[in-house]
C-alpha cells in the first residue's frame, strides 16, 4: 500500500456511522460501545474538536478525533483498519494532528491507551510521546489504560504569533 493513496480530510457529519463502527470494532472491542453514530456526529460538530478521516479508493481506511482546551489537546480515538496498518496511516494522521495542536498554540497533546496494546505504546512513544501514569480499570473496570504526553512548547513560551491567521483574515 502507497501511502500516497491516502488522502487526509476533516471528517463530516456523513463520516460519523463509519467512524462509530470503526471505533466500536478497532478501538471499543471487548467493552461497551461509548462512541455511537449520534455522539460521533457531536463530536464533529463541535468547535474544539478536529475529527481527521484518512481515505483510499475504497473508502475510510482510518479516523482520529481529538479536542483542544485552553492550553492542551487530548486524543480522544485513532484507528487504522487492520488491513491498512502499519502503512504509515496512523503517523500521517498523527503529524497532521501534531502540527495542528503546535499552531492552535496547545501546550501538550494527551492520550490514553489499553495497557495491552504494546504496539501502540511503541507507536507512540516513536512520535515523541513519554508515559505519565498507569490507570488501573480505566476502561470499565476491565482493563487498565496507560497515560501519555507529548510536550509541544515549554508552558511558559509564548504561543505561535496569529499574524498569518491576521493576514489572512485582511486578504494578504
Amino acid at each position: 500500500m502507497n501511502t500516497a493513496a491516502v488522502t487526509l480530510r476533516l471528517a463530516d457529519v456523513s463520516d460519523a456511522d463509519t467512524i462509530a463502527q470503526m471505533s466500536r470494532d478497532l478501538i471499543e472491542s471487548g467493552l461497551g460501545w461509548r462512541y455511537r453514530t449520534d455522539r460521533v456526529r457531536r463530536l464533529i460538530t463541535r468547535r474544539d474538536t478536529s475529527a481527521l478521516v484518512a481515505c483510499d479508493r475504497s473508502g475510510t481506511v482510518g479516523f482520529a478525533v481529538m479536542q483542544f482546551d485552553d492550553e492542551h489537546a487530548h486524543l480522544m480515538l485513532l484507528a487504522v483498519r487492520p488491513s491498512h496498518q502499519r502503512q504509515g496511516i496512523a503517523r500521517q494522521m498523527m503529524q497532521w494532528l501534531l502540527q495542528s495542536a503546535r499552531v492552535a498554540g496547545m501546550v501538550s497533546l494527551h492520550l490514553e491507551l489499553r495497557a495491552s496494546n504494546r504496539a501502540a505504546l511503541h507507536f507512540y512513544r516513536s512520535l515523541g510521546f513519554v508515559q505519565t501514569l498507569v490507570l488501573a480499570g480505566y476502561y470499565e473496570q476491565r482493563e487498565s489504560a496507560i497515560r501519555m504526553m507529548a510536550l509541544l512548547r515549554a508552558p511558559d513560551a509564548a504561543p505561535p504569533s496569529n499574524d498569518w491567521l491576521l493576514r489572512l483574515r485582511r486578504g494578504r
